[in-house]
């Protein structure tokens, strides 16, 4: 057996949302397909992926340097054992050839979405979900049926109101979800206080309320949300200050007694560890990890930066995959990781999960359909699929 092709396109994601930082309307994301010479109902077996949300599409350096290096390689080289299958650690081995150390974010991300495209070819040639795969590979066999989902939301929009959001996320409740998450640093901080403090004032007993500043604040800024938030005793405060400014985000811990999360914006295993070595987040407090695998080289990579954490003393429970999409669903359960982030009715085709995907009392039950599941969402297939036709 062996990789025929890999395949890339950029997409524009079309949003018109907008965070503290930045908005989406540029942004594009690229899906990948490699396809394989397996054969299955007629037809050769493909996997898929993109590159999550929050960064442009990367196909130049995937044509440049990634694909040609995978396509160029002895077709056994990049077999398991036994030769039945692809194997994601040797493939990803052969994308970092003649690469130089650092510099991780410039290849992290094009690395990152082939090789978790090529785990859903390797998922769909076992006849298995991709989150079983993962559970026997990496979490000693225990295979999950559902997954915790918190859904993020709260966020900036042309002419929206406090009542839009307090609507939003009433929607959010009725669809069955238990948490659930909003943007701040997009107005003055008294404005912002005001729609945090409208948000939690209409959740049930029991339902938890985080927020997310994107990265946005300096240090006197962080300091005075910080003041601010630690009235409403949310499940975490998310970014803070710059992903790589581990000293202020030191600080804020300091005086922030309430949990923190970050890590969608690190890209490598070396900057998850200097955050966690450095950044004076603690396990104990229920702080929160949120590295985006298909972003930070793909899933072997996570695989070490699980194990990395792990000597740390960190909980897997304390793992929440950055992302909303099919990807990161199937990584944290087959982890057994805290849970999983969902965007429902954002980024068009590429949020959200399958369309027959259920939530219940926070909980998201798995299909079992081969692979990462992306057949049973049908806007997103129909985009990938045109890279086969």
């Amino acid at each position: 057996m062996r990789i025929v092709d890999i395949r890339e396109t950029a997409i524009p994601l079309k949003s018109q949302l907008r965070n503290s930082g930045f908005d989406f309307s540029e942004m594009t994301t690229s899906v990948v397909a490699v396809v394989t010479d397996v054969m299955r109902d007629g037809k050769p077996v493909a996997g898929f992926a993109f590159n999550s949300t929050g960064r442009y599409a990367c196909g130049a350096q995937m044509r440049q340097r990634f694909i040609p290096r995978v396509l160029k390689a002895e077709p056994g080289s990049l077999l398991d054992a036994a030769g039945s299958n692809l194997d994601p650690e040797k493939i990803l081995a052969v994308m970092m050839r003649n690469e130089k150390s650092g510099g991780h974010s410039e290849r992290s991300v094009g690395i990152g979405t082939i090789e978790v495209a090529v785990w859903d070819a390797v998922a769909k040639i076992e006849g298995k979900p991709l989150h079983r795969v993962l559970a026997e590979r990496y979490n000693g066999g225990k295979v999950a049926d559902r997954v915790f989902c918190y859904v993020g939301g709260g966020w900036y929009t042309p002419g929206g109101t406090i009542k839009d959001v307090q609507d939003e996320m009433r929607r959010h409740l009725d669809a069955g979800y238990t948490m659930v998450k909003m943007k701040v640093g997009g107005l003055p901080l008294a404005e912002d206080m005001r729609r945090v403090e409208a948000v939690k004032s209409i959740l049930p007993a029991g339902t938890l309320l985080a927020v997310d500043a994107n990265s946005k604040f300096n240090r006197d800024e962080a300091f005075a949300y910080a003041r601010e938030l630690a009235q409403f005793k949310l499940r975490w405060f998310e970014e803070p200050c710059d992903p790589l400014d581990f000293a202020l985000l030191a600080e804020i811990a300091c005086i922030y007694g309430e949990p923190l999360s970050t890590g969608e914006n690190l890209f490598s295993t070396q900057d998850v560890e200097n955050l966690v070595r450095f950044g004076g987040l603690k396990p104990t407090r229920n702080d929160v990890i949120q590295v985006d695998p298909p972003q930070a080289y793909g899933i072997v990579q996570y695989a070490r930066t699980v194990a990395m954490l792990e000597r740390h003393g960190w909980p897997r429970s304390a793992l929440f995959p950055h992302g909303g999409n099919q990807m990161s669903l199937a990584i944290a359960a087959g982890f057994g990781l805290g849970g999983a982030e969902s965007y429902p009715g954002v980024f068009g085709a590429f949020a959200g999960f399958a369309d027959d995907a259920t939530l219940e009392g926070g909980y998201l039950k798995l299909s079992d359909r081969p692979g990462i599941g992306f057949e049973g969402q049908v806007a997103l297939y129909a985009i990938m699929r045109e890279l086969t036709a």
